[in-house]
């Protein structure tokens, strides 16, 4: 209300003011939708069923159509297995992954994600991998734990809660997740879900 009723009617210290007021609320409000999903992982977790992963990523992709367009991203998968999970968060999970993707493109290249899946024994082993900036593996576990970031939200807004939420959405699951990166050449991003 503030903003809509002084903007640009008071100097330009009130008007920044004013602006840093509305950017910290909205970057408080998106946290804690950010730490509700987080902690709705456990205790609003649906019983897990047979799910067709080509469609869930189909949604995913659906969900994501502006970001893809205005980051002339290219998606493409593979034919992906039926899996027994809980389809609200499987889909969290890939939404995270490809949103990351797209997010920590390179400047001078076109996002480029490519999803897979193998059977490993026991274990479906998904894949997505991007042609980003990477990220040096020394940083490992560190991007998976909550408000962990390794840039900075002016460079790359976010809240660093959302591969926290893919680790405890896969750990539910019975798998792990992990990522292998190369500075400048990409990341790919697994995880693991019981056969």
């Amino acid at each position: 209300m503030l903003e809509r009723r002084y903007k640009d009617k008071l100097d330009q210290d009130a008007n920044e003011f004013i602006h840093f007021v509305v950017d910290g609320a909205f970057r408080m409000q998106k946290l804690l939708i950010d730490l509700l999903e987080f902690s709705r992982v456990s205790s609003h977790a649906k019983i897990f069923t047979p799910i067709n992963s080509s469609t869930i990523l189909e949604g995913v992709v659906s969900n994501l159509q502006q970001m893809i367009a205005e980051n002339s991203a290219l998606i493409t998968y593979n034919d992906l297995p039926v899996v027994t999970a809980d389809e609200s968060q499987i889909l969290s999970v890939f939404q995270n992954l490809l949103s990351n993707a797209i997010k920590f493109k390179k400047k001078t290249e076109l996002p480029k994600i490519h999803i897979s899946c193998t059977k490993q024994k026991l274990m479906y082993q998904f894949s997505v991998t991007d042609n980003g900036i990477g990220m040096e593996m020394q940083y490992h576990d560190r991007v998976f734990i909550i408000f962990q970031r390794l840039h900075s939200a002016k460079d790359y807004p976010g809240t660093g809660i959302g591969l926290s939420i893919c680790k405890r959405i896969v750990e539910r699951h019975g798998g792990t997740i992990w990522f292998k990166s190369i500075i400048n050449e990409g990341t790919t991003f697994y995880f693991t879900i019981p056969v």
